[in-house]
Order: structure tokens, then C-alpha cells, then sequence
């Protein structure tokens, strides 16, 4: 078939009204051509006695399904009747039960992986679901290749736990709604459909990236799909179509592209980020040592002043007096300043009144002695020398604050460059300076870039898109790193000496800002008054971009 793509229609809980399901895909198919295949979650077969009398016209012959349809087992006890073979067999022609768990490959080279059924509360497991080794045996064979890249469909019938971090909130009890271990069978087989039944919605989730930003190749995205039980009374969507082309006939690149609207991954989040109130985020004290010196600032609060407002308050317990939760113990592993640090938020010498917005794990300031009014900083509220030595969690945040300030700066007519140099700063800074868009193209900047490192006996290369940086720069090594609004990056490893001003000074140059004066930042200090209103005006303004401010 080459890359043919393959035609599916995926359904949620057909609850054995299988009349209503086959003439609504033969209305379809009618419409729009042929489909290749039916996918069903959830339970497929009813309780009513009209459910029975329909499933034996299908089971004897007398009716036909209009396509190949494949269907997960009994998530409730009373259904388990309905499947005499555990491992899967035709039930009817044209439907078939896959099994407990497995792979099923199609002719196209199409990977479904499946697990029927529920997560078994206690040993043994009732016959309506499943267990740890279940789960095993279907992951550790697939991911035991090298070549494993993820699988092309995933059909569950529960959901799996948490799905909904970072991502949009799904209409139904979060509280109470699906297994975390399929949320790791997913995480583990990286689906790039995943579908799931049970819970009487239709909820389609923004798409979700399988790799570490920074840190690792790119990979395919995730969707996932929950839907709602056919011909439900509030008429929510239950069957679902689309095109794939399989895995591993596609184009790698293609494969790894990634959409507007991805987000992380909402199966690998430190464990403190569900319930914490965004615009007020707890920092600082793990680096000290010292509980009583966390901080919490509030950046709500206090708009009309000239900044954010400090308090303290002590670090939160669980109950047996330890209070030590995921981040702090990470924390706790972060190196120390050798001395006074400028930029670790938990520090006295920081400058609160430049704070922008602060994240979980990372936050905005204006640059001090700006190149130009909203030319602002990224920096790691822990105490990090570089990029490279970041957790993934913090590289995570400091894409959305990129992504957060690409929109801003475009907002303004601008594109932003974005450097770091990591030699003689003991704490990472990200600068982001904005440049106008009629000013100077994108080739004119790297231009710039290349041809004043050039005059300095310097030889930046350009970094492939997807390599990460941590496999150029061992953690400890000198180094200065461009990215453009393209995507593109350049970047330099310090040898000797490095001209510590050399970022501002090639953005400063006649051929892009054309403000070679403002090149030293000690020359374009502000006096305090005049630094906080500029901070709260470009709080003002970047509010509508910030995923960290959350209106009280």
C-alpha cells in the first residue's frame, strides 16, 4: 500500500445498539467512500433484551456489519458472557474481538495496540480486567527494540489518569476518572491516537509532545480522543474519523512535525504542579536551607505599585512533618551560589521591582540597562549556570515563556532574538531582545551574527533543529548560543577569551537596531523610579500573553 494513508472510524460504547451503529457508518460511507476499518472502546454489548435480539441477527448471519470491526472485551462482570475466548476470536463476520491485551498489525503496516476491560482493584483479577502483568507483556516487547518510536493507535477502554494536565479541561469528574496505569502504558507507547469509552463524554485533547525539548530528538505528537455512547440521549460525539498513514512507511520528518497547539506531556509533571495557584508560586528557600526564608510573590495584587510584593509564609506539610515535596527535594540537589547571586529569586540582592511573571520553575524580568524598552530576561528561579544543566521541567516552562514572548513581540510588530552566554555568569540568562520586523529580516540577523564572529576569529556553527545542546556542551562548558525567530541556532564554544558584551553588541550594530551606543548595559541604566515603571508597564502590557497570571 505504501504510503497509502488507512481510512478509520473509531467508536465509544456501542452498549449493543448495533443497528443504530452500522446504519450511521453506512450513512457515512455512503457520503464520503469507503472506510478500511471500525474501532469500538468501551462496552460493545447492551443489557436490554432488544440489545440481545439485535446482537443475534449479527451473530447468525441474518445482518451483516458494513466493515472489518474490531472491539476491546467486557469492562463489567455481567458482559464477560459475551466473549468465550479470552485471547480473542471472530464473533460474528466482520466483528472481531481482539483480546485481553496485544498488538494487532494490518496488512497497511498499521500498529494498534489494545487492552480491553478495567484496572483490577486486588488480586486475582476479576475476568473484566486487567493487571500490572498484562500490561507488561504488551510494553516490554515493543519497547525492547531500539527502533521503537511509539505505536500508531492505542484502544482502551478506561482513561488514562491526569490526561487533562496542561491541556483543556474534558466534561467530566476529574476526581474520579480514569487509571494511572494506563496513563504510563500510554506514556510508554506514545500512540498517536489514543482512544478511550466509559465515562459518557466526548472530549478531544489538545495534541501532546512525546520528547523533552532541549533534551531530546523530536518525536511524533499524541492525541487523545474520549467518546460519548452511541445515539446518547445529549447527542455527544461518538465516532470519530480519520486518515493515517502508518509509522513506519512515513517520512521521518514529516512524522515529527510538530502542531500550533501542542502541549507537554501531561503524564510527566513534577508532582507538585496540579493544584498550585499559578500567579503565586513558592520558591527560594530550598536553595537557603531554611524554610522560613520561602518566599511567595504576588504579581496580582499589587499592580498599581511598582512591583511584586514578598511575603513569607512557611513551606506546606503532608501530614507527618516533613513537608518536603518533589521540587524542593529536587531543589535541595541544585548547586549553590559560591556568593551572592543577582538572579535567584530566593537571593536579597535580587531585584523584585524588575520581575515581570513568575512561573513554576522559571521567571520574567526586564533586562537591566535594556538594548531597548521590552528587552527582557528568562532566567531559572533555582540557581542554574546554564541551559544545558536545566531539568526537564524547567526547559519545559522556559519554551512556554518563549512561545508566551514570540507572540507578544509579534503582537508589536517584532521578532525577538533570543541569546545566552554561558562564561564568567554564575546564573543562566536567557536575553530576549526584540527587533522590529521592518527593520531587518531574519537572514540579516544571523548574517549579522556570523560576519562580526568572523572579525573576532570566532566560528559560530548552526546547530541542527533537533539536536540538543546538552550533546555539543557537556554541562561545565563555555559557550554563547543564538536562536532566531526561525528556529535556527548558532553557537559558539569559548575557547580563551570572549568579548562579554558580544550579543548586544552585534544587535546593537548599524545593520539591525542601529544603536551602537546602547552596547554596554552600563551605559543605559535607568534610575529605580524610572525602571519600575517600566517594569509595570510591560507587566501591563504582556498580561494577556502570560500563561502564569491567573485573575484572583
Amino acid at each position: 500500500m505504501g504510503d497509502q494513508p488507512v481510512r478509520v472510524l473509531a467508536c465509544g460504547d456501542v452498549e449493543g445498539r448495533l443497528n443504530a451503529l452500522f446504519s450511521r457508518v453506512q450513512a457515512i460511507q455512503k457520503k464520503t467512500g469507503q472506510f478500511d476499518l471500525l474501532l469500538c472502546v468501551g462496552e460493545f454489548f447492551g443489557t436490554t433484551a432488544e440489545a440481545e435480539v439485535e446482537w443475534q441477527q449479527y451473530k447468525t448471519g441474518a445482518k451483516k456489519a458494513p466493515i472489518h470491526t474490531y472491539i476491546l472485551g467486557a469492562a463489567s462482570q455481567e458482559m464477560v458472557k459475551n466473549f468465550p475466548n479470552a485471547d480473542g476470536s471472530e464473533l460474528a463476520e466482520n466483528i472481531t474481538y481482539l483480546g485481553r491485551r496485544g498488538v494487532f498489525t494490518g496488512v497497511s503496516g498499521l500498529q494498534i495496540a489494545y487492552v480491553s476491560g478495567r484496572e483490577a482493584p486486588q488480586e486475582p483479577a476479576p475476568s473484566h480486567c486487567f493487571t500490572p502483568k498484562d500490561l507488561s507483556d504488551l510494553v516490554t516487547p515493543l519497547t525492547s527494540s531500539s527502533k521503537f518510536r511509539g505505536v500508531d493507535i492505542l484502544l482502551t477502554s478506561q482513561w488514562p489518569r491526569g490526561v487533562w494536565h496542561f491541556g483543556n479541561n474534558p466534561e467530566v469528574n476529574t476526581k474520579f476518572c480514569g487509571s494511572s496505569s494506563i496513563a504510563n502504558l500510554a506514556d510508554k507507547l506514545k500512540p498517536r491516537y489514543h482512544f478511550a469509552a466509559l465515562e459518557g463524554a466526548h472530549y478531544e485533547r489538545l495534541p501532546y509532545r512525546n520528547h523533552v525539548i532541549l533534551q531530546e530528538n523530536a518525536q511524533h505528537v499524541s492525541r487523545f480522543i474520549a467518546l460519548a455512547a452511541v445515539n446518547n440521549p445529549a447527542k455527544k460525539k461518538y465516532l470519530y474519523a480519520f486518515n493515517i498513514v502508518p509509522m513506519k512507511t512515513m517520512d521521518p520528518a514529516e512524522l515529527v512535525k510538530q502542531p500550533q497547539d501542542v502541549t507537554e506531556n501531561p503524564y510527566r509533571r513534577p508532582k507538585d504542579k496540579a493544584d498550585a495557584k499559578k500567579n503565586v508560586q513558592a520558591f527560594g528557600a530550598a536553595e537557603e536551607e531554611e524554610p522560613s526564608q520561602q518566599f511567595f510573590f504576588d504579581l496580582g495584587s499589587n499592580r498599581g505599585g511598582g512591583g511584586p510584593r514578598g511575603r513569607g509564609r512557611k513551606r506546606p506539610s503532608d501530614g507527618d512533618g516533613r513537608g518536603r515535596d518533589e521540587r524542593f527535594k529536587q531543589q535541595r540537589r541544585h548547586p549553590q551560589p559560591t556568593g551572592p547571586c543577582w538572579f535567584c529569586l530566593a537571593s536579597p540582592q535580587v531585584e523584585k521591582h524588575l520581575v515581570i511573571s513568575i512561573g513554576s520553575h522559571c521567571y520574567l524580568a526586564l533586562a537591566k540597562g535594556g538594548l531597548t524598552p521590552r528587552h527582557m530576561l528568562i532566567l531559572p528561579i533555582g540557581h542554574y549556570q546554564s541551559v544545558v544543566e536545566l531539568g526537564s521541567e524547567v526547559v519545559e516552562e522556559m519554551e512556554k515563556y518563549k512561545s508566551a514572548l514570540r507572540s507578544f513581540y509579534k503582537s508589536r510588530g517584532e521578532r525577538c532574538v533570543l541569546f545566552e552566554r554561558n562564561y564568567r555568569s554564575q546564573h543562566l540568562q536567557l536575553q530576549v531582545v526584540p527587533v522590529p520586523l521592518d527593520r531587518c529580516t531574519t537572514d540579516d540577523i544571523k548574517e549579522a551574527f556570523t560576519v562580526q564572529a568572523q572579525e573576532q576569529q570566532m566560528e559560530l556553527m548552526e546547530i541542527p533543529q533537533h539536536t540538543d545542546l546538552k550533546q555539543i556542551a557537556p554541562p561545565g562548558t563555555p559557550y554563547f548560543y543564538v536562536e532566531l525567530d526561525s528556529g535556527e541556532k548558532l553557537f559558539y564554544r569559548i575557547q580563551k577569551h570572549f568579548p562579554l558584551q558580544f550579543g548586544r553588541e552585534v544587535l546593537a550594530s548599524e545593520a539591525l537596531l542601529n544603536i551602537p551606543t546602547r552596547a554596554d548595559w552600563k551605559e543605559c541604566k535607568q534610575s529605580r523610579e524610572e525602571e519600575e515603571e517600566s517594569s509595570k508597564q510591560l507587566r501591563d502590557d504582556f498580561q494577556p500573553f502570560d500563561f502564569a497570571w491567573e485573575e484572583d
